[in-house]
C-alpha cells in the first residue's frame, strides 16, 4: 500500500451487532424529548430532568443535580449515585454503561465517551467499554474520560485533562494523557 492508498474502507463497516439496548421508536423519542425538555427547564427544575431521565431508565440517586444542557445518549445505560453533579454541557456518551458514584461532580463540558473505532481493522470497527467513577470523584472542567476508564474514590481529575487510563483511589491526577501528581487526602 502507497502513502496514497486508504487503508481504512468504510463501505465494510457494520455495527449490526451493536444492542442500543431499546428499539429505534424508543431511541427517537428519549433524543426528541432531551433535546426539547432538557434546554427548557429552568435550572430549579432539576427533579424534572431527574424524573425524565429515571422515566427511560436511568438509575438515579437522591438529591442529584443536572444541569439543562447535559446531554446523554442512552439513559437507560447510566447510572448516577446519590448526591452527585452533572455540569452544563457535559455529555454522557453511553454506548456502553456509565456508572458515577455518590458525592460526585462531573464538571462543564466534560465528555464521558463509552465508544471508540479500532483503528487496527480496515472496517473501523466500533468498540465500547464501561466507565465506572467511584464515589467521590471530582472530574474538573473540559475533561475527557475514555472507554473502559476506571476512576478511583475520591480521586480528583483536572481541568482539561484527558483520561485514557485507570486512575487510583485518592489522588489529584491531570495531564493529556492524565497522571497522578499527587494524594488528596491529607495524612
Amino acid at each position: 500500500m502507497t502513502n496514497n492508498q486508504s487503508f481504512v474502507d468504510l463501505r465494510k463497516y457494520d455495527q449490526s451487532w451493536f444492542d442500543r439496548g431499546r428499539p429505534g421508536w424508543y431511541v427517537l423519542l428519549w433524543w426528541f424529548v432531551q433535546a426539547i425538555t432538557f434546554p427548557l427547564t429552568p435550572h430549579p427544575f432539576n427533579s424534572l430532568r431527574c424524573s425524565l431521565l429515571r422515566l427511560f431508565g436511568a438509575r438515579i440517586g437522591k438529591g442529584v443535580l443536572i444541569r439543562p444542557t447535559a446531554r446523554c445518549t442512552y439513559p437507560w445505560k447510566i447510572t448516577i449515585g446519590d448526591y452527585s453533579w452533572i455540569g452544563d454541557d457535559v455529555v454522557l456518551y453511553s454506548l456502553d454503561k456509565i456508572s458515577i458514584g455518590e458525592h460526585c461532580v462531573i464538571s462543564q463540558k466534560t465528555y464521558l465517551c463509552t465508544g471508540s473505532h479500532d483503528i487496527q481493522d480496515p472496517a473501523f470497527g466500533l468498540k465500547t467499554a464501561q466507565i465506572t467513577i467511584s464515589n467521590g470523584v471530582w472530574v474538573a472542567a473540559d475533561c475527557f474520560v475514555g472507554p473502559g476508564v476506571e476512576i478511583g474514590a475520591n480521586a480528583v481529575i483536572g481541568a482539561r485533562s484527558s483520561v485514557f487510563a485507570n486512575m487510583p483511589n485518592g489522588q489529584v491526577c491531570w495531564g493529556s494523557p492524565c497522571k497522578p501528581q499527587y494524594s488528596r487526602l491529607k495524612n
